[in-house]
């Protein structure tokens, strides 16, 4: 997968799936019994991370602002949370779960899915393509190493100049 490999040459981030802890404690990456403890785990993990100085990607498909909340929530002090929608054209999506085998999920998706409140810091990138993921993930890394919180209108100027 694109994204942990370039998470992955990053030694400032880490990339935390909820899919892959869901996976190690069940096997599967669909929805468990017990979603609760994976999620207590995957934030565990987080503030682990944290701790410890690292920039941490929580890569989970967080429809509702409750889970959002929660996961972007610590007590580790001096964290910026920074909420990232990847846009996906439902073709593509359509695509991508035909290759999956998955039957159902956008509309799944389209029932539980919640518009962010605007007291969360939120940025949007497309990601239909490859091309698309790699900029967004440059944006991203610029932003981490710029030190200019994402709560100020001008952290793009750091990464931009002239906008």
């Amino acid at each position: 997968m694109l994204s942990k490999r370039l998470v992955s040459e990053n030694p400032t981030f880490v990339r935390l799936s909820v899919d892959d802890v869901r996976s190690m404690f069940y096997g599967a990456h669909q929805p468990s019994s017990d979603e609760e403890f994976v999620y207590t785990c995957l934030a565990s993990l987080r503030d682990l991370a944290l701790r410890r100085g690292l920039n941490v990607i929580l890569d989970c498909t967080a429809p509702r602002n409750s889970t959002r909340e929660f996961l972007l929530r610590t007590k580790v002090e001096d964290v910026v949370p920074l909420l990232v929608v990847m846009i996906v054209s439902k073709a593509e999506l359509e695509r991508r779960n035909r290759d999956r085998n998955l039957v159902g999920a956008i509309e799944a998706w389209d029932k539980t899915w919640e518009s962010s409140p605007s007291t969360m810091p939120v940025m949007k990138f497309h990601n239909d393509s490859r091309a698309d993921f790699e900029t967004s993930y440059y944006v991203l890394t610029e932003l981490l190493r710029s030190n200019i919180s994402p709560y100020r209108k001008r952290f793009m100027e750091n990464m931009f100049p002239g906008l």
